[in-house]
């Protein structure tokens, strides 16, 4: 079936971007990035930016943007039956010209998993402003379990802040 993505939460102030692929069937039944009560991309927000899924979303939404975080997908649409990543066929992505025109200080880009890593280097990594730097991070998918929280959670602030503690 054809899926299609979220806008971005951000500001225009944004300083960091986190890319998924594409929101799972929870995030889409409920609208939200990451619903799935099993991903661990809320737990590390609460770790990191105190956007911890103890808030409502909209409250989570506006922490991220307060701390200069924004979060989008490198697609915009593909074909997709479930919710892996190894599903996904036909992609088209998010307009990252115009995303980096309307947010010039980014300086740091998160990329959660292997396949959002790979559709960023194929379709977007041309966008990125000068001196902004991707990183690729673990999935914080349930689907990559191999990984215990508190090493995604450790390789996580390494990737995105730069330091080892909290």
């Amino acid at each position: 079936m054809q899926v299609r993505g979220f806008p971005p939460l951000s500001a225009p102030d944004a300083e960091l971007l986190i890319l998924g692929s594409m929101p799972g069937i929870a995030s889409l039944e409920t609208g939200q990035y990451y619903a799935h009560a099993r991903n661990a991309f809320w737990p590390i927000m609460g770790h990191l930016f105190g956007a911890g899924p103890q808030l409502a979303y909209a409250d989570r939404a506006m922490r991220l943007r307060q701390q200069k975080v924004a979060v989008w997908d490198v697609l915009q649409l593909c074909l997709r039956a479930g919710s892996l990543d190894a599903d996904i066929r036909e992609e088209v992505p998010n307009d990252f010209g115009a995303f980096f025109a309307v947010h010039p200080h980014i300086r740091r880009i998160g990329l959660n998993g292997g396949k959002a890593a790979a559709s960023f280097r194929k379709y977007a990594a041309v966008h990125v402003p000068p001196g902004a730097e991707a990183v690729t991070l673990p999935s914080t998918s349930p689907a990559h379990a191999a990984r215990r929280f508190d090493d995604k959670l450790a390789l996580w602030r390494s990737g995105l802040l730069g330091s080892p503690q909290e």
